[in-house]
């Protein structure tokens, strides 16, 4: 132990040493090759004379390379042409060094190439020759190695295959790449076989007897993870994956497979946002989030943060939430200043106090009630939240003076034939209304489901499998929208740095996704195999169900802003005036309780 600490202590001198005898050695190579290895008395002379000039001049350009500092143990190409470039230069000082001194006389020609080309094998030999002493006599470990294959033969792919190598405790045996690039098969990579294509998994699978299967497509949409992993539906093999190469060149992720997460099914490229553009609206601010501790609105606080506001007001009626969330920012964030309010977004008299005791600037309105079965259930309590309470939050907002008001909003607000989407799609006419003749810059943003939300199929699905099955489905045909809560946050942040007056934002969420193919995937991702291991039962489409959500986008009217994947809806005609008498008329019905007479009037109201 001592040895190994007195080596690592002096370990740039041991280098400095042994790149001096290697210097040494190779000049004296060269003399003895280019005399057949019979040096006669006067060489040796010569050889003397001009060694320690060689000795000075290489030994400060391969210090000036930074070659005393690499670990031999990671040699790589790189290392090589800076080696080379070295010795290049080394000796084109050499040569007219012993031209002044010495004119040649005596001197060999040959010598110049034949010890730059000594040197530069000794000291580029003995780095690889480390490297490979490393990689194939390693330690043994003491589990039994994991048989793996990758799937993609590019950069990521690389990048795990040396993780693997170097990395003694990922316990992983490379076995082969697939690549569906049918040109690259039987060809080798570090010494690696390409075994095949995606549709050859199976097959490479039971041939080597593969233990893992690890994607490393950081590139690839959600369609080609989805069919990889539909290929990968083989019981006991584990299905790993290698995530965004920017997050890792970020810093936030190290270049090792992790388990195959929900929203890799999706694919979704990294959002770009400006972040001085958010930066400017919430810096220094204080700023209320509602519906603070469920999946969106805690998913935007952890975003804000990252912002420095003065103070986020932390409001819902859950109080395990908004618990477990205060108890994150205490120990995650514990420089910024947070209050925790256990309240109703109906409660008028709490609004007021809140507004006017803590003065919010930017407001974020996330609490809301979502489930489209549950509301056909109960349109009252539908009504009294997302309109109402929305209604309340909204005029609140104006008569405080808010800097800007961002309601978060649904594709089911679309076209809406749910008594969720009519009571969302009137929450956004109530704010387009006031926005008409406020201060407030209030907006909307509208997307579709979050993975992994808490109102998602996601976490059901995943409840189900753990429960072994079945997996419950509402219709074999049924696609809906679907984008990670970071990335919904994200561009929240981002939309709502750019609404001034009402306008309504649309996130591009991409293509839709199938819910059989999806519950299909997370069964996979389980190690299982989908009607053998876990049933899949349809149970037929909910009152308030669609087959498919309506497109979000609008070609023909929408427009596209400065910021990607965000659009502008193109507003609809209604009067203000009527819509607010409309409203209280449905106050009325609401609060004596009325089911039928609720939902006649969502209809009206909605035709305005």
């Amino acid at each position: 132990m001592k040895v190994k600490v007195l080596a690592y202590k002096f370990r740039r001198l041991i280098i400095i040493t042994i790149h001096l005898a290697l210097v040494i050695c190779a000049y004296i190579l060269a003399f003895y090759l280019r005399f057949d290895f019979k040096i006669d008395g006067s060489y040796w002379q010569v050889i003397l004379k001009t060694l320690p000039i060689l000795i000075s001049i290489k030994m400060v350009i391969l210090g000036y390379f930074g070659l005393y500092s690499g670990l031999w143990k990671y040699a790589s190409i790189d290392d090589i042409w800076r080696i080379a470039k070295a010795h290049v230069l080394a000796t084109l000082c050499f040569i007219p060094v012993v031209a002044f001194f010495y004119t040649f006389a005596g001197f060999p020609r040959s010598i110049f190439a034949l010890d730059c080309i000594l040197s530069f094998c000794f000291v580029a030999g003995i780095r690889f020759v480390t490297r490979l002493l490393r990689e194939k006599f390693r330690p043994a470990i003491g589990s039994k190695r994991k048989r793996a294959i990758i799937v993609g033969a590019g950069e990521a792919g690389v990048m795990v295959l040396r993780e693997a190598r170097n990395n003694l405790k990922t316990n992983i045996e490379i076995i082969g790449f697939i690549d569906d690039d049918r040109n690259k098969k039987n060809l080798r990579i570090q010494g690696v076989s390409i075994l095949g294509a995606c549709s050859d998994i199976s097959s490479v699978v039971e041939k080597y007897g593969i233990n893992e299967v690890i994607i490393a497509i950081p590139s690839a949409k959600g369609e080609i993870i989805r069919s990889i992993i539909s290929n990968c539906q083989i019981p006991s093999v584990k299905i790993r994956i290698v995530p965004g190469l920017q997050k890792i060149l970020n810093g936030d992720l190290e270049v090792k497979p992790r388990d195959v997460k929900p929203e890799d099914l999706l694919g979704r490229e990294t959002v770009n946002i400006n972040e001085n553009e958010i930066k400017g609206y919430l810096s220094g601010k204080v700023v209320l989030v509602t519906g603070a501790g469920g999946s969106i609105g805690s998913a935007l606080c952890r975003q804000i943060v990252n912002f420095s506001p003065r103070e986020i007001l932390l409001f819902d009626h859950n109080e395990n939430d908004v618990y477990y969330l205060g108890i994150e920012f205490l120990t995650k964030y514990p420089q910024i200043k947070f209050r925790t309010i256990i309240g109703d977004i109906k409660d008028i008299g709490l609004l007021k106090s809140v507004f006017s005791l803590y003065k919010p600037q930017v407001v974020f309105h996330a609490a809301a009630h979502k489930h489209v079965p549950l509301m056909e259930e109960n349109p009252v309590s539908a009504v009294k939240n997302n309109i109402i309470g929305s209604r309340n939050l909204i005029y609140a907002s104006d008569h405080y003076k808010v800097e800007r008001f961002i309601l978060i909003s649904t594709d089911k607000a679309v076209n809406p034939t749910s008594v969720m989407g009519i009571t969302k799609r009137i929450a956004e006419m109530v704010l387009q209304s006031k926005a008409k003749m406020s201060k407030t810059k209030f907006m909307a943003v509208r997307f579709g489901n979050v993975l992994g939300s808490d109102g998602s199929v996601v976490p059901l699905f995943k409840k189900q499998i753990e429960e072994g099955g079945p997996v419950t489905l509402t219709h074999p045909e049924v696609k809906r929208y679907f984008m990670s809560i970071n990335e919904a946050s994200q561009l929240v942040l981002q939309a709502g740095a750019m609404g001034k007056a009402g306008e309504i934002f649309i996130l591009d969420m991409g293509e839709q996704i199938k819910i059989l193919d999806l519950a299909k995937e997370l069964i996979s991702l389980h190690g299982l195999v989908p009607e053998e291991d876990i049933k899949i039962k349809f149970i037929g489409l909910r009152p308030g169900e669609k087959l498919f959500e309506e497109t979000l986008l609008n070609s023909e009217k929408d427009k596209a802003t400065k910021a990607d994947k965000i659009y502008i809806a193109q507003s609809d005609y209604f009067d203000p005036r009527v819509l607010r008498r409309k409203i209280k008329e449905l106050e009325r019905i609401v609060n004596v309780m009325d089911g039928l007479g609720t939902v006649k009037k969502l209809h009206e109201i909605i035709s305005l």
